[in-house]
């Protein structure tokens, strides 16, 4: 049974209309066992949501680039789930990407979220393109469909690119990757949902239409929050600011606030007639499954029987 939206009222924080959401998740390759467990502990708990697909990220640098092979690949081959896998342009030739895009599609996988990357420093670092390796999103995505026909998704930022000097600008890297092959855009994280509706018209403006999937942030450490938002550009409004002051050494209301706020925003999106979203879980379940459960995302049958 796939996951859906049930009509209610705003009052029990649940998306009034009664179509289908589709919803899909993004964990990171883990560093220990300790934390490989705890992924795995997470991946099998979001399985019964029957979410679209969920993707695995890239470390700056391609730093983690043999560990999100292989949760990728074990995704695909242990789960009911379709892995999407992160691939960058940074730290690699061209025949090194080639060949993992090529060891993906050997391994069953058939979505991936090509991405240019962080630079090696870190964000916050002028990029440069490795010497001999794809230049850029665009050029990465035409690589990928140049070896196989993959699915394949691509990032874009509603507040505009860090790096972008116009709006103009990151309106023709979006066309460009739609030229190479690209089908869906996921969002950069924001906070209020004007942000996004704002930013869709925008982009049906220029004429791309393409599903444009909203990024839902994850994250009860509000301090982390407020850095990762520093980095990428996302405005945290003041509201956001007042909800979570006093509640550092509360960690349990946080995860609270966090989820209520996720499905709120999500809540408001749906009325807009956005169907999809995508959550950045940080590899943990449980502020996923009650952001899904607040929308009215239900379990499978067979998830509840368990």
């Amino acid at each position: 049974m796939q996951a859906r939206v049930e009509k209610a009222t705003m009052t029990d924080h649940r998306c009034p209309t009664s179509e289908e959401l589709k919803v899909s998740f993004e964990f990171f390759p883990p560093a220990s066992a300790d934390a490989e467990a705890k992924l795995w502990s997470s991946i099998k708990r979001l399985e019964s949501l029957a979410p679209d697909f969920v993707s695995v990220t890239y470390g700056a640098g391609g730093s983690t680039r043999d560990r999100t092979h292989r949760t990728v690949r074990r995704i695909a081959w242990e789960t009911d789930m379709k892995p999407a896998a992160h691939l960058t342009c940074v730290a690699a030739t061209r025949e090194e990407a080639d060949a993992v895009i090529g060891d993906y599609w050997e391994a069953g996988v058939r979505h991936i979220v090509a991405l240019r990357g962080d630079p090696p420093e870190g964000l916050g670092q002028r990029y440069e393109p490795h010497p001999g390796g794809y230049s850029n999103s665009a050029d990465l995505t035409k690589g990928v469909k140049a070896i196989a026909d993959f699915e394949i998704s691509v990032g874009c930022y509603p507040e505009k690119h860090p790096a972008s000097a116009s709006w103009n600008m990151d309106m023709d890297m979006l066309k460009a990757k739609i030229d190479a092959g690209a089908s869906r855009a996921i969002t950069q994280f924001f906070f209020e949902p004007e942000t996004y509706l704002r930013y869709l018209e925008r982009v049906r403006a220029a004429g791309i239409t393409i599903p444009v999937v909203p990024g839902v942030m994850l994250q009860p450490n509000f301090k982390g929050l407020v850095r990762m938002a520093r980095m990428c550009g996302a405005h945290i409004p003041a509201r956001i600011h007042s909800v979570y002051d006093g509640l550092e050494d509360d960690p349990r209301t946080r995860e609270l606030v966090t989820a209520h706020l996720a499905a709120e925003l999500c809540e408001t999106l749906a009325q807009s007639d956005v169907r999809e979203f995508h959550f950045y879980t940080l590899n943990r379940a449980s502020l996923s499954l009650s952001t899904c459960a607040l929308l009215g995302v239900k379990q499978s049958c067979d998830a509840q029987a368990a």
